[in-house]
């Protein structure tokens, strides 16, 4: 999918798209109370109340810059948690050199947090060892996203560290950046805490048009309904039902684009206590 806004183009490069089987993400959202969002039908759930969620990047053409946010599971990627995740060789590259922007001219990428589905694309295996995918990008990561991994040792997350992140900090290649921060003239960082302490949304505006890139700090549109159903896997569940209220509370009714790391395009409505996504 693409959308225009104002002079920058966004295109959404999706690399899984599943069916049903988030209970243990989103366990509130069960097919009953998915099927009474009637809304959510047919792009974000089918008749049976299943979810549907997507794991993807996004592509921001600027008139100056070529940014990918969030990039994904990647290709090779091992000590992964969920089975498909792993020795991947999907053909994210292929699809991104179709549409016209090869690797080599992609001069930035923004990982609105470090979980392992979006920052997989960081790099790629190459002679037993892992490179940076985007050899003349800056990769930007939120100071306080990436201090985190300075916490007590988990296995998990050092793997991500160690084949995803490590290898573009040891090529030189990371800036920590903090909220505010203007990536060019039509994109800046926001502070959106909550599903990570340092949660990152990208602002885009150009031309009077507006789009908001969240992340996670929605993984489905359901949550907008129902802002207390946080993630199990938010860092810290009470923040992002907060950071949820307050950001969507400001959008409804405004013409922003929102789109999630896990679902995509359409615009806050309010609707009783909370809101929808109209699309």
């Amino acid at each position: 999918m693409k959308w225009q806004v104002g002079r920058v183009t966004i295109t959404q490069f999706i690399e899984i798209e599943t069916i049903g089987g988030k209970e243990y993400i989103l366990p509130q959202a069960t097919p009953e109370a998915l099927r009474r969002l009637e809304w959510l039908r047919p792009q974000f759930a089918d008749d049976d109340g299943r979810i549907k969620m997507s794991i993807h990047s996004f592509l921001v053409e600027t008139p100056t810059r070529r940014i990918i946010v969030d990039t994904g599971i990647g290709n090779d990627k091992q000590n992964r948690r969920i089975p498909g995740w792993n020795g991947r060789n999907g053909p994210f590259l292929r699809d991104l050199a179709a549409a016209g922007c090869p690797a080599e001219t992609i001069d930035t990428v923004l990982c609105t947090h470090l979980d392992v589905d979006h920052v997989g694309w960081n790099t790629t295996l190459a002679g037993g060892r892992w490179i940076p995918t985007f050899p003349r990008a800056r990769y930007l990561m939120g100071r306080t996203e990436f201090e985190r991994y300075d916490e007590k040792p988990n296995p998990s997350r050092d793997a991500i560290f160690d084949d995803s992140i490590r290898p573009v900090t040891d090529a030189e290649l990371v800036d920590l950046v903090d909220p505010g921060h203007q990536v060019c003239e039509e994109v800046s960082l926001i502070a959106t805490p909550g599903h990570s302490p340092g949660h990152l949304s990208a602002e885009v505006e150009s031309q009077g048009q507006q789009a908001l890139l969240v992340g996670d700090v929605a993984h489905h549109p359901c949550q907008l309904a129902h802002l207390d159903w946080s993630s199990t896997i938010d860092y810290d569940p009470a923040q992002s039902t907060r950071t949820r209220h307050d950001l969507f509370g400001r959008l409804a009714g405004t013409p922003t684009i929102i789109l999630g790391g896990h679902f995509v395009g359409g615009t806050i409505v309010r609707e009783d206590n909370a809101f929808r996504l109209a699309v």
